[in-house]
């Protein structure tokens, strides 16, 4: 079996795949469809992060294709029902990375109410600027969650342990933890929050989410984060509301239009800007998320490989059993429609292969059903199954 991991995946991750006995092969960047295509070639399984895209033109090139793993937390990059379709589960790593985000959500709130980007360049410019104008605490002041998902409630934790008041607007009705107060509207939490802070997600309806409109709403004065994904926010009206001192400061980690690889030159319309902090899309780029992120992904890719299970896949049903030692194991991907499971277990009866273990799921249009029998399994009858109309995928364990 043969890996692909691209952009720089943690060396935990290929530790993993290797000790298993999967030939590892790594690419430092992102690669582009028909590079991708060409790289897919006798490749089983695919690792990537959040710059190359997986799309249903590659999916379909690369019939060896069994699983993809997002070392990230965003699958928006991939063709997730094309994936499904082919019956290719593809996993990410939702949680891994949550507290470095926020980390850098917290020192970038602080930075930008003390102005210490510009203090930093007057000092090394040789300006002894020790001016309180303008610099607060951060203590007493309302944070505005947008987005409260793994990153936006464990933000919201943090910023009130060290004295914010935290208001907070999500689209799902969403518990809220320690005081904070959630919004009925995106405008409500903008009328009170004197800092803004985005964490949604990449759903196709999130495409400028926040713009002119949003930012002539928020409080004078008041900060704006973005550090989920660059197509939410409109740049350029970003950049009128800061010049204009309508915005005293941003922190941006993401971009619609992100440079392929380290060293790519970077350009953006909020560069040379006063209180404005620009990273290159680090927010969950610590070596600890790294390498917990590495694991946790690899664990899956490699779990599926062995045993078939898809706990915890973004696309296909979830289906998790026991070990296989001393057993054949049929994983089936199917249409989710009446009689299939009916049909599959009468080829086995017919061909007197009895069943030892059986674990179903479905999920919308697909069902995933794991078999696991002792004997029996004959060429023929795997034939007869992938042949079913219903089939969607059919692999063999032994």
């Amino acid at each position: 079996m043969k890996a692909l991991l691209l952009e720089n995946i943690h060396p935990e991750g290929v530790r993993l795949l290797t000790e298993r006995g999967i030939q590892v092969e790594t690419v430092k960047g992102a690669l582009d469809e028909a590079e991708l295509i060409d790289a897919l070639r006798a490749v089983q399984l695919l690792g990537i992060r959040s710059k190359t895209n997986v799309t249903e033109t590659i999916l379909e090139a690369a019939p060896d294709l069994m699983a993809i793993g997002a070392f990230c937390i965003g699958t928006n990059q991939i063709d997730l029902g094309a994936a499904a379709r082919l019956g290719i589960p593809v996993f990410n790593a939702p949680f891994s990375n949550t507290r470095s985000v926020v980390e850098l959500v917290i020192a970038e709130i602080i930075a930008l109410a003390r102005h210490l980007t510009d203090k930093n360049a007057k000092m090394h410019a040789g300006v002894w600027d020790k001016s309180a104008k303008g610099a607060h605490e951060v203590r007493g002041r309302t944070l505005g969650i947008v987005g409260y998902g793994n990153i936006g409630s464990q933000l919201s934790v943090v910023a009130e342990s060290i004295g914010m008041r935290v208001y907070f607007y999500d689209i799902a009705d969403k518990l809220a933890l320690g005081n904070a107060q959630r919004c009925e509207t995106l405008d409500e939490l903008l009328e009170v929050a004197e800092t803004v802070t985005l964490h949604v997600d990449g759903r196709p309806g999130n495409a400028g989410l926040f713009g002119a409109e949003q930012f002539a709403k928020m409080r004078k004065r008041s900060l704006f984060l973005n550090l989920c994904r660059g197509f939410v926010v409109d740049h350029v009206a970003l950049r009128e509301h800061l010049l204009s001192g309508h915005i005293a400061g941003a922190a941006l980690d993401v971009f619609a239009d992100e440079p392929k690889s380290a060293g790519d030159p970077f350009f953006s319309g909020l560069q040379n800007i006063p209180n404005v902090i620009l990273t290159p899309h680090i927010g969950g780029s610590t070596e600890e998320a790294q390498i917990d992120i590495g694991r946790f992904v690899a664990g899956k890719l490699r779990d599926f490989a062995d045993s078939g299970h898809t706990t915890m896949s973004v696309n296909l049903p979830q289906v998790q059993t026991g070990s296989i030692a001393g057993r054949s194991r049929l994983l089936h991907v199917h249409h989710n429609v009446p009689g299939v499971l009916a049909t599959v277990n009468g080829l086995l009866a017919n061909a007197h292969v009895n069943i030892e273990s059986q674990v179903l799921s479905t999920r919308g249009e697909l069902g995933y059903v794991i078999t696991d029998v002792a004997s029996g399994l004959t060429a023929e009858l795997v034939e007869k199954l992938e042949g079913l109309p219903e089939t969607v995928r059919l692999r063999v364990l032994r």
